[in-house]
């Protein structure tokens, strides 16, 4: 096989496991065996043996003898962890988004959280947000984190970013995943962004950004 195409495999069955993880067929603390890997992600053995060093460095998995391998179990030191390094990445990338960010690239992130806002209410005020509707509202918060991220154009620190997003993401998962109760007053939160984003206050930005995520992680060491 072509060094390109190893590669590409390689590429192929981490995004399958991170979707299975993050899709919640995969649940963390979990245990799980090389074939039972093969089954769900429809590879060859071979891949899924070169996968596990790459999953045991960035932590998503521990190999544990006559056991098998252990998903990222959900603690108060991945919660801590996580969300410290989110924390030094996202402000700083926030900051630098506000002074370099077209109106337009800001006027479509308000647009976005406007409209999911008014629709959420809506549907709380006729009874409930179905569960599409806060899987949307969800894809869009997560949308604007990675717009953040990716505008530095600094590969490095968006691959490293990743990393840490699929763990926050299995955080969520267990912790603090967006709900009924939860997804009016997050999106809230990022319109407090937007506003700061676009009076170009590089210091209201920086300062919405870091309530954002504190109230996060508060959310999820509640839970803990």
């Amino acid at each position: 096989m072509k060094d390109g195409q190893t590669t590409n495999l390689r590429e192929q069955a981490y995004g399958r496991f991170t979707n299975h993880l993050l899709n919640r067929n995969l649940r963390a603390g979990q245990f799980v065996s090389q074939r039972e890997l093969v089954e769900l992600t429809g590879l060859k053995l071979g891949a899924i043996r070169e996968l596990i060093p790459r999953l045991e460095t960035e932590g998503l998995v521990t190999t544990m003898p006559k056991r098998g391998m252990q998903i990222a179990h959900v603690d108060l030191h991945l919660i801590r962890d996580a969300f410290q390094f989110r924390m030094f990445l996202e402000v700083e990338a926030a900051m630098q988004f506000v002074r370099e960010a077209s109106d337009i690239e800001i006027a479509r992130l308000r647009e976005e959280h406007e409209a999911i806002i008014e629709t959420c209410e809506r549907s709380q005020a006729e009874g409930g947000i179905p569960g599409a509707l806060i899987e949307k509202a969800q894809a869009i918060d997560w949308a604007m984190h990675d717009t953040i991220i990716d505008h530095l154009g600094n590969k490095i620190i968006s691959d490293t970013y990743r990393v840490n997003s699929v763990k926050i993401r299995l955080i969520k998962q267990e912790q603090t995943r967006l709900n009924d109760r939860l997804v009016v007053s997050t999106m809230q939160e990022h319109v407090r962004i937007i506003d700061a984003m676009e009076a170009r206050d590089v210091a209201g930005t920086s300062e919405a950004m870091r309530e954002h995520i504190r109230n996060a992680r508060t959310r999820a060491l509640e839970q803990t």
